[in-house]
């Protein structure tokens, strides 16, 4: 892979550069309820050395009754300089699972403007499978300013994604699962209609990585992309359960050249409530 500190690095350049004074690493870890996992424990046991841990669901709208959606710009502000990051940082960020909840986080930082972002490749597991080091305490920060400029294009709402819908564009892909998207799986929140928004098209997040939980080469990401007819050269709008693995196929359209996309924060979390909006189910 082409490491490139504004999308994606590999463990060989994380472990390279560690030592940088302006390299500030992320722990974005975050599991499902059913899990049954903490994820602030696990990073407390064990983390990348110099790791901060990101809360995705206390850095968060707290006045939303969605999970973990966009915080307030000041919120997020004020949480990263009590974390030590700010301006002429390199940020890294990693999770416990390979490739998941990393590209949310990259995401929500691209979305306050911050360019100098990139996902760790295959994340903690990679890490520790090359017997890398690894710490259990924590850094200690110094507060850095932040300047933020919010990306509007990069998010979108449930009515601009119902226009959308009903106008065919842009085109909406769903990270999730094949039997989730064509309402043949449960939902794993309680109260979710199953289905899929009308004309969106299916690409489950995992089939863009490697066994090793790290993404596929760009080629293959645009095999994959094409052939569940996603036009490439028109917008897009990524969508999933809620928010988190429709970072991932931002992620790989980044990699692939495709700038023009934004990311349903809400997702189907949002969507499959929402009583007035139609639910497809079946293939796209």
């Amino acid at each position: 892979m082409t490491d490139d500190p504004k999308t994606l690095v590999s463990t060989q350049w994380l472990a390279k550069h560690l030592k940088d004074p302006d390299l500030r690493i992320l722990d974005a870890s975050m599991y499902l309820p059913a899990e049954n996992r903490d994820c602030k424990a696990e990073y407390e046991a064990a983390h990348i050395p110099g790791a901060r841990f990101f809360d995705i669901d206390e850095i968060s709208d707290a006045r939303s009754d969605l999970p973990h959606m966009v915080p307030p710009v000041e919120k997020f502000m004020s949480r990263m300089r009590a974390m030590g990051v700010g301006d002429g940082h390199q940020v890294v960020v990693y999770d416990s699972a390979g490739l998941f909840s990393a590209a949310r986080v990259w995401w929500l930082f691209k979305l306050m403007g911050q360019e100098n972002v990139a996902v760790l490749d295959g994340g903690l597991p990679k890490w520790l499978a090359e017997d890398r080091e690894t710490e259990d305490m924590p850094p200690i920060p110094r507060d850095r300013h932040m300047t933020v400029r919010f990306k509007n294009h990069l998010v979108r709402d449930v009515t601009q994604v119902a226009h959308a819908s009903k106008l065919g564009s842009p085109q909406i892909v769903d990270a999730r699962s094949a039997a989730r998207f064509r309402g043949e799986a449960p939902e794993p929140r309680e109260g979710l209609r199953s289905g899929h928004i009308p004309k969106s098209r299916n690409v489950p997040f995992d089939t863009l990585l490697n066994g090793d939980k790290t993404l596929k080469s760009p080629d293959a990401m645009r095999q994959i992309f094409e052939a569940a007819d996603v036009d490439l050269g028109q917008p897009i709008i990524t969508s999933c359960g809620s928010g988190v693995t429709a970072a991932v196929l931002a992620l790989a359209l980044e990699r692939i050249g495709h700038h023009d996309w934004s990311l349903y924060d809400g997702s189907w979390t949002e969507w499959g409530m929402f009583p007035t909006v139609p639910v497809e189910t079946g293939d796209a």
